[in-house]
């Protein structure tokens, strides 16, 4: 059944690394500022950069989280980034299904902890990712 929620946001970042992607979304969804971090893998990015045209692979972050935490949001991406000038954008949800945007809400609850430590509340996935499946 489809939902409208005024406060859900996607929003966008993209990194030049696995392992800065993997931080951002840890940190994210650990502080309880986003609900759910994509990593999508392969992106190649083409961009006019001080005066040159530059090319580069990346790694896109798709963010799901709540108006109310896009500033805490933004801030982390800032503190944890290794670009000068990261590509931050946020887009309104409109409309969505409404038991995923009610799960999203639940998941920034600040009541509820985040994780402790490095390898806290991080499922492994149920299928092994390797280059053939991710």
């Amino acid at each position: 059944m489809a939902c409208s929620i005024v406060g859900a946001l996607v929003v966008f970042t993209t990194v030049g690394n696995e392992e800065q992607a993997n931080l951002i979304a840890r940190e994210l969804v650990c502080r309880r500022h986003a609900a759910c971090v994509n990593i999508v893998p392969g992106i190649r990015s083409v961009y006019r950069w001080q005066g040159k045209v530059c090319r580069d692979s990346e790694f896109l972050l798709v963010i799901k989280t709540e108006d109310h935490e896009y500033a805490a949001v933004e801030g982390a991406i800032r503190e944890l980034h290794s670009y000068e000038l990261p590509e931050i954008l946020a887009f309104k949800v409109t409309r969505g299904e409404a038991g995923f945007l009610s799960w999203i809400a639940a998941s920034l609850d600040k009541s509820k902890a985040g994780c402790a430590d490095e390898e806290d509340e991080i499922e492994e996935p149920l299928v092994p990712l390797d280059e053939t499946n991710y």
